[in-house]
């Protein structure tokens, strides 16, 4: 048999394998997304969802349980987990190194920064933290954690420049957020004890934040960063070899790092900003779509790495329902329970190795996923 012909073959079967799997997960996300609408402190039939989506449940309470609050719960789960595990796969792809993420790299901290300076420049009230915010209020909101975590992407590429080894980098981004954490906990300092209850609320995660006239904001801002990620999705391809390799494919290497880095900020500010500092998503969702579609080809990873990443983070938010009473798990402590036995098996299985070699984020550098 010719080489090619083996070659040929083989792309078949992972293009086969990849259509097998997304009939299933996108079933899952269906089938979870409809759980999470219909569990809770109130246990509503799911006949009675879909009328009261529609607002044609004879139960008036469930109308306004579905619609006010389970919904737009539901859409921000999606759209963080989404815009979480894309963030995660920018990183992985540009620092080529598997732990690398939003959480791990203290780009989160960094957009932790901007929520804490308007927190306390902005007059709140209420039970929630930007709850007397107006929608220009909440799109400042997006901004100044988008800023806060381009901020502090710059500082670790530049640092990045100087140290190839991938365990250093991701020491350097731990370092990193502590100093921006650091920041973080003297701006709340100066806070009133109202906002800084608050702030402490904030900080441990949560897709029920979001109100459905917030939501455009919110969507508008993950779509924004997705965009940009869809634009440049081939060069992720050459990123998770090397820039040298990038350059001789004909990649405008300044261009494309710069839009990718500037949509995994928008993409990890806007999540962090609505919904707390999130962690272990961005790391733990593309990590499994790697080894699930066994591909290094990011036009696959990246829808599913998003999808994967939506489907833990609404298994998460139909965890935290699980107290009776009206009480809510935090989001973070429960993905923490996901992720962590998840990235403890990667060292197990000999994902550390590849993570200290910084060789192309858990075997991206095949070039059989280039474009």
């Amino acid at each position: 048999m010719r080489p090619e012909a083996g070659r040929e073959g083989m792309k078949g079967k992972e293009e086969g394998r990849w259509r097998r799997m997304w009939p299933p997960l996108l079933a899952a996300a269906f089938l979870l997304f409809a759980i999470d609408l219909a569990y809770g402190s109130v246990r509503i039939p799911f006949g009675e969802v879909l009328s009261a989506l529609f607002g044609g449940s004879q139960n008036q309470s469930w109308n306004t349980i579905v619609q006010i609050f389970r919904l737009p719960k539901a859409i921000t789960a999606v759209l963080a987990g989404a815009a979480l595990a894309a963030s995660g796969l920018i990183l992985q792809s540009i620092f080529r190194n598997p732990l690398a993420g939003p959480d791990s790299l203290g780009i989160s901290s960094g957009a932790s920064i901007g929520v804490a300076l308007l927190m306390l420049t902005t007059d709140m009230s209420g039970s929630s933290l930007f709850g007397s915010l107006s929608v220009p209020g909440y799109v400042s909101l997006v901004l100044a954690a988008s800023l806060g975590s381009g901020l502090i992407l710059a500082v670790i590429l530049l640092l990045s420049r100087k140290f190839e080894h991938g365990v250093t980098l991701l020491i350097i981004g731990m370092l990193v957020g502590y100093f921006a954490g650091s920041i973080v906990s003297l701006i709340v300092y100066f806070g009133s004890p109202q906002k800084v209850q608050l702030y402490l609320g904030w900080t441990y995660g949560s897709f029920s934040g979001v109100r459905m006239n917030e939501l455009p904001v919110f969507a508008a801002a993950v779509c924004c960063g997705l965009l940009l990620t869809f634009r440049s999705s081939k060069a992720l391809n050459a990123f998770a070899v090397g820039e040298d390799f990038a350059l001789t494919l004909g990649v405008q290497v300044k261009r494309e790092r710069t839009r990718l880095l500037a949509a995994a900020a928008i993409l990890a500010g806007s999540v962090t900003a609505f919904c707390g500092p999130v962690a272990f998503l961005g790391i733990a969702a593309p990590q499994a779509a790697r080894r699930l579609f066994r591909s290094s080809d990011h036009r696959v990873l990246l829808p599913g790495s998003m999808l994967l990443g939506l489907v833990i983070s609404l298994v998460a938010d139909i965890i935290s329902q699980t107290p009776q009473g009206g009480s809510v798990l935090p989001i973070n402590p429960l993905l923490a329970l996901i992720g962590a036995p998840f990235i403890l098996g990667m060292f197990v299985r000999g994902g550390a190795d590849t993570g200290s070699r910084g060789d192309g984020a858990g075997g991206a550098g095949s070039a059989g996923g280039l474009p």
